[in-house]
């Protein structure tokens, strides 16, 4: 017996509308890179971490918005008609969902940054700190190495 078919796969056109539905609601780190990097207008990246998390390391550009705060600080700092992408910690941390749930209640656009900080890093990106950019190699299970390397998903 299989482990993998104990459940039997969706349907084509069910799986289809589920992951479709994923990708409206999530983005990953290289994604978010690539959009960041080419100054893509409209686009706000919000950190929702503690104040000491956001000055240990938070990705260039990216707003200080801790989740506890969206709801009163967000329209101030966030323009309305901005497409809004949370980050917390990493994929062990739900910090970035709740933030987007936070965004998605005020009525803003938002997607969910998977991997979060931990991914940004393990990826070699460069993150801003207290004593300007700093980035480490990419870690061979989470990004190609090697120049010119890419994914290809």
């Amino acid at each position: 017996m299989s482990n993998v078919l104990a459940t039997a796969p969706a349907p084509p056109e069910e799986a289809a509308r589920h992951f479709a539905a994923r990708l409206a609601f999530e983005t990953d780190v290289s994604d978010v890179h690539t959009d960041l990097e080419a100054g893509v207008p409209g686009l706000v990246v919000v950190d929702s971490r503690s104040t000491e998390s956001w000055e240990q390391g938070h990705l260039p550009g990216a707003v200080h918005l801790p989740t506890a705060l969206i709801a009163e600080r967000a329209p101030l700092l966030v323009p309305r008609d901005a497409a809004v992408v949370t980050y917390c910690w990493g994929p062990g941390c739900n910090g970035a969902t709740r933030a987007a749930l936070a965004f998605a209640r005020l009525g803003y656009r938002v997607k969910e940054m998977i991997g979060g900080y931990e991914y940004w890093t393990r990826e070699g990106f460069a993150v801003e700190t207290a004593t300007g950019r700093v980035s480490t190699p990419p870690d061979p299970l989470t990004a190609p190495v090697g120049a010119g390397a890419v994914c290809g998903c």
